[in-house]
């Protein structure tokens, strides 16, 4: 078996394991069809969990839950994206053998390229308040709104009271996870400080979307 590193990288940007809030057999599952540990330049999120769960491996007989969520992110060894033998036996290293090594290589790559990718994009609540009653929301609004940047796009909002005649600001925006940190975005939103006086995210529901780009 073979683990999809890209859809398991991108499912783990918003979550610490497969499927829920604790170890599970999910994790299990997928931890013991990696063959190793992933690229943590490639795939820091993936790296940062398969270290993680590494440390319960004298307790995967004991973890609760089903294998189940773990099975969309492993692959049987006979897939499409076999890469076993791509390059042929390292004993045959004349010329031939060199050639045969340049076809399949020219021909594996031309077949990912071909392939959609997927965009991981998120659905993100996020909550900005206020210093007080007397600030004005319209212009936090807009002020907050004024952030421009690839891969983030504003929704709807309204105004939640929160106590002592004080309102936050409540938007719903999309984000696309490769491109927009809700980290850096919140940042950015920190600096009106004339307005703001603190952002929570509320609320992150993540999707994965194939593109043709």
């Amino acid at each position: 078996m073979s683990v999809d590193l890209a859809k398991l990288e991108a499912h783990l940007a918003t979550r610490s394991y497969i499927d829920g809030y604790t170890p599970s057999q999910a994790d299990v599952h997928v931890f013991k069809a990696a063959s190793s540990a992933p690229d943590a330049t490639a795939y820091p999120h993936t790296a940062r969990w398969y270290a993680h769960i590494k440390s319960y491996e004298s307790e995967f007989g004991s973890l609760e839950g089903s294998s189940k969520a773990g099975e969309g992110f492993v692959s049987a060894a006979e897939e499409e994206d076999d890469e076993v033998d791509l390059f042929g036996s390292d004993d045959e290293d004349d010329e031939e053998a060199e050639r045969v090594k340049a076809e399949r290589v020219a021909a594996y790559n031309a077949k990912k390229a071909n392939k959609p990718k997927t965009v991981a994009k998120s659905i993100v609540t996020l909550d900005v308040k206020p210093w007080d009653d007397e600030t004005d929301m319209e212009a936090l609004e807009k002020a907050v709104r004024s952030i421009e940047q690839p891969g983030l796009v504003w929704g709807a909002s309204k105004l939640v009271p929160i106590g002592y005649g004080i309102r936050k600001l409540q938007l719903t925006i999309v984000v696309e996870d490769e491109l927009v940190s809700t980290d850096e975005l919140q940042e950015k939103i920190a600096e009106f400080d004339d307005y703001v006086q603190s952002t929570d995210v509320a609320a992150m529901q993540s999707k994965s979307y194939a593109s043709c780009v």
